[in-house]
């Protein structure tokens, strides 16, 4: 990526409270960000998996390395020490962007296992763990009933938390408060929260993906434009609760599937995990870098999703679901899946490494 300092995302960054991470924790695309003014970046077992196999021959000898180091380890083992190498090198490359603002910015997510997403005991346990590894971190935990719990918990702990597998206006709410009550009860013995810069992702269009799905399941017709506001109007709704109620968590959108997840939201105290290559195409786009944040999404265009959409309605609606109904709702199993499957696509990697095929002249 060349020509740092041009286009309207790098513009949004220079005028106003918008912000944006990396939406990977390759070190050849998070540097090239920076360039352009990210304040961030973010792992998971498909960003791994991605990083990987982008760049194999660098990893290959690592893998080898960890495994002739621990003989007993099993691909799991190796799969997640080499996840956490990937992560703990990326995460230096925002260290000065983290060091110069106190904590605010220049962290790099890691996230928990997801097949942890019922047990917020073991999230919690993992998420400690990790929070020693590097000091610019934000730990993700999916926004199930066990993961609120636990980031209760790990916020009481002092640990900046970034829920995510969250799509719905319900489950920002709960991780909002879920923070709060964590750092109130750190607050009332004397601790510091001074350095805490918790988030909660909603990934935006995967809400849109999933009443796609819907749609096309039970064979419901609707104007096409309209299934790819949903996200927005869910994040906007939860933005405005956030500030109304002075939460201290941030908003941080992902999961784009088109320019509204980007503008729709410039302008707002809010960050954006963005991959390179929509990064390269919101900076090469004409698109004007306005605050839109405050902008509604049309009332039309609400009340058509709501008429057909029962899942959009309980995305819209605070009160649409309780913390018992998250793990349940489509947008939520399908990404659970597509996380666990994603991992054992990584662990894959890692097997064929260790084990190296006779056959393949690796012998």
């Amino acid at each position: 990526m060349n020509g740092a300092g041009k286009g309207p995302l790098h513009e949004m960054t220079v005028t106003g409270p918008t912000e944006f991470w990396n939406d990977s924790c390759s070190q050849a695309e998070l540097s090239s960000a920076i360039e352009y003014g990210a304040t961030g970046g973010t792992s998971n077992p498909t960003i791994v998996g991605q990083v990987l196999k982008k760049e194999f021959e660098r990893w290959k000898p690592k893998i080898i390395e960890f495994a002739e180091r621990n003989p007993v380890a099993t691909e799991d083992d190796i799969a997640w020490k080499t996840m956490e190498e990937i992560t703990v090198n990326a995460a230096k490359l925002l260290r000065p962007i983290f060091d110069k603002n106190g904590g605010r910015n220049g962290r790099l997510s890691i996230q928990t296992n997801t097949k942890y997403y019922r047990d917020a005991r073991a999230l919690a346990e993992q998420a400690l763990y990790f929070n020693t590894l590097y000091p610019n971190n934000n730990i993700k935990l999916p926004a199930t009933r066990a993961g609120i719990e636990a980031i209760e918990e790990l916020s009481y702990r002092g640990v900046s938390v970034n829920a995510t597998v969250s799509f719905t206006v319900p489950q920002a709410v709960a991780v909002a408060q879920a923070v709060e009550r964590g750092m109130e009860r750190r607050e009332k013995e004397g601790m510091d929260v001074s350095s805490m810069s918790p988030v909660c992702t909603i990934m935006v269009g995967r809400l849109d993906d999933w009443l796609k799905v819907v749609a096309a399941k039970k064979g419901i017709i609707t104007d096409p434009g309209y299934l790819e506001w949903a996200g927005v109007a869910v994040a906007k709704r939860a933005y405005r609760i956030y500030r109304e109620r002075g939460y201290r968590t941030r908003i941080l959108n992902a999961a784009y599937r088109n320019h509204f997840h980007w503008s729709e939201f410039i302008g707002g105290d809010m960050s954006m995990t963005i991959p390179y290559e929509w990064q390269r195409k919101f900076n090469a786009s004409d698109i004007k870098a306005e605050n839109r944040i405050d902008d509604p999404v049309d009332p039309k265009i609400i009340s058509g999703l709501e008429r057909k959409f029962p899942d959009f309605r309980r995305a819209l609606d605070e009160r649409g679901m309780d913390s018992g109904e998250f793990e349940h709702f489509g947008a939520t199993r399908r990404t659970l899946l597509a996380f666990l499957e994603s991992y054992a696509d990584l662990v894959s990697v890692i097997r064929g490494v260790m084990i190296r095929d006779p056959d393949a002249g690796g012998e």
